[in-house]
Formats: structure tokens, sequence, C-alpha cells
């Protein structure tokens, strides 16, 4: 009875601690960089340092609890929650974006995000609403988040909306409350945004090079990726100002941390000299190739996914994961609650095996659920 109180209170201690998160979290340092300094953000990204999940909370979260996370946000925040789905989908978008370079796309949306948004800076988080006085879903321009993604983004936004439905290798959240002021999910639908735009600059208007993803930006603000030449001082305005800054969140040294920039600051007077789109950004060609389907990677974060189904031989009737054997020594114990609790705490990392076997509800994310399920799994071995 002593080591199942024993058990009791370990346990109990960590899911006190991973509920805790989220307030930690929001206490983030203004200088500190979130992610481990020895990654290589090139080939790895930077690992989801805050955990932010495939949404900003679960299905059934009321809008008033969605937004209240949002306007929580802090600049930092909002930084490596889009730079969250740019990893999660990085083969891809360095394909249609022309660009290899992964801290450069990182900062062309923190342009775009200043554009739209400031990031944050303005003391409302993510929670930037648009033109939302006519009712929900009702005006094409109704936009909300960083990337301020309008509902013409999503599935579904009735039918005087031109459907965006060609970027097959993303989800297509279908319009609803629920989808739209989630956070997370506005950061994916607004990639998915300017990816569609690529698509239009290349096949509807033949674009090329860094014209395809100017003219991009411009069909995000407007709906419309074509060059208009008599309108000049528009793209000076948005896609120009854009790419400077941009530029300067690269060349300054912010991509990590809480700072931000207003549109049109003359602190980026030097980035917007000359032609940021060929002295920087610039690298290949955008192209539509086609992406082969790749399983996202499992980073340091509440949304890991595991790569194939395990399976079971014909010849072994055991299976071949055990569920709940985080550490990977064939059995179950306290010490896989306890290196579980430090994956959740952003303590540890788990690779694509270990956080298979964490996925006790196996709902393809880590969390404090799968946490509880283990204690019980453990109580009941007691």
């Amino acid at each position: 009875m002593k080591i199942r109180h024993k058990l009791l209170a370990v346990l109990s201690s960590a899911v006190l601690l991973v509920t805790a998160l989220p307030q930690m979290q929001l206490s983030a340092s203004a200088a500190d960089i979130a992610h481990d300094p020895s990654r290589n953000v090139q080939e790895e990204g930077v690992g989801n340092p805050f955990n932010f999940g495939e949404r900003m909370a679960p299905e059934g979260t009321s809008t008033a609890e969605l937004r209240k996370l949002a306007h929580n946000m802090t600049v930092q925040q909002c930084k490596y929650a889009l730079y969250k789905e740019i990893d999660e989908h990085w083969d891809l978008i360095s394909l249609r974006f022309g660009q290899t370079e992964r801290e450069k796309v990182y900062a062309l949306f923190l342009g775009v995000g200043t554009l739209e948004s400031t990031l944050g800076g303005n003391g409302d988080g993510s929670d930037v609403e648009t033109a939302f006085s006519e009712g929900f879903g009702v005006s094409s321009a109704h936009a909300y988040g960083t990337l301020q993604t309008a509902v013409t983004a999503f599935r579904d936004p009735g039918t005087k909306f031109m459907q965006e439905e060609d970027v097959p290798e993303l989800e297509w959240y279908d319009l609803n409350e629920a989808n739209f002021y989630d956070a997370i999910i506005s950061d994916h639908m607004g990639i998915r945004k300017i990816i569609h735009f690529i698509r239009q600059a290349m096949v509807d208007y033949d674009l090329k090079g860094w014209q395809i993803v100017r003219g991009a930006l411009k069909g995000h603000n407007t709906g419309w990726a074509n060059y208009t030449g008599d309108n000049d001082g528009y793209y000076q305005n948005y896609p120009d100002e854009g790419i400077a800054l941009a530029e300067w969140y690269y060349e300054e040294g912010h991509l990590y941390d809480n700072v931000f920039i207003w549109t049109k600051a003359e602190a980026a007077a030097k980035q917007r000299a000359g032609n940021p789109w060929e002295d920087w950004w610039y690298d290949v060609e955008p192209s539509l190739a086609e992406v082969s389907a790749q399983p996202k990677q499992t980073t340091a974060s509440t949304s890991a996914t595991t790569e194939t189904t395990s399976t079971t031989s014909k010849t072994d009737p055991q299976p071949s994961v055990l569920p709940g054997d985080v550490n990977l020594s064939n059995d179950v114990t306290v010490a896989d609650a306890v290196l579980l609790c430090k994956y959740l705490s952003t303590a540890a990392e788990l690779n694509t095996e270990q956080a298979k076997r964490g996925d006790l509800n196996e709902d393809q994310q880590l969390t404090a659920a799968d946490l509880t399920l283990l204690k019980r799994l453990l109580i009941s071995k007691s």
C-alpha cells in the first residue's frame, strides 16, 4: 500500500506540472531564444518549444476561450506558432516559395504578420479580427489571427466566394467558428492561402521568379495575384514593404525574441533601399512539382505523430508496440511517466517510437491526457 501511495504522489505531481505548463510558457523572457540553440535550424527547424498542437485548443473549446488563449500570446509565441506550421510542411513550402533557406521563410511570414497584425505587439497577441461588423463569414475581408487569414481560405465559405481548393497537400479546414478563431489553424490556413496564390501567379498570370511570391502576397491581401504595373504604389506598400520587414527581422537578429517592428518604421529604411526581392530573398525558381507525401516530423511538441501503424507478426501474437513504454525498456514503470512528464514540460525529447508508445489515447498527439492514462495503467498494475 505504501508503494501505491508513493506512485500516486509521483504521478499526481507530474499531472499538476503539465497542467501548469500554459502559465509557464506565457511568462517566457522577452529576449530568450525559446528553442534549443544547439539545433540545426536549417535541417531540423526550431522544434516547437511552446508545444503547440495541431489546434490551439481541443475541438469544443468555446470561441471566448479560444480568443483568450490567442490574446495572451506573446510576440515570441506568435513567431514560434508560425514556425511550427512552416516546419511541419517545410518540403512543400520550400518548393512552392522557391526558397531553400528556412530562416528566410520564417522572416517572410514575420513580414506578413507585421503588415497584418504586428505579431501581437499591439498587446492583443494573435487575437486580431477585421471586417466582422456584418456578421460571421459574411464579408470576404473577415479575417482573424497573426496572418489575418480570411474566411475565403476555408472550405465551404459560401457560394459567393471562390473556393481556394488547389492546395491538396495541406489540410483544408471547414469554415466554422471553432476553426476560424483557432490561432494555430488560422496560421495553417494563412500559409495555405498564400500557396494558393503562388499557384495562381504561376498558372493564371505566368509570373516568373520572385514576382511569383510578390504576386502571391498581393493575392493574400486583395484576392488577385496578377501583376498590374499601373499600381506600383500598392506593391511598395504591401508586398515590397513585407519583404523589407522580413529582411529586417532576419538581418537584425529578431527571428526568435519578443521584438517586433511597425510597418513603415524608419528602423527598416536600410532594408527598403534597393530591391530586397533581388538582393536578399531570391534563391531558386518557385515550383509546382509534386511533393511526395511525408509523415509529419516528431518534434518536442504535443502534436507528435507517428510514421506508420505497427503490424503484428503472424508468428508472434505479441504487439510490436507496448503502450506506455515511453523509455523503450520493454516494461511500463514510473520511469515512463517521469519521461513523458519531462517531454510535456520540454525538458526532454522523444523519438518517433517513444512518441508512439506514449500516445495512449491514440489521437496522434501527446498531452496531459496521455499522462493521465499512463497513471491509470500504472495504478492498475500495482
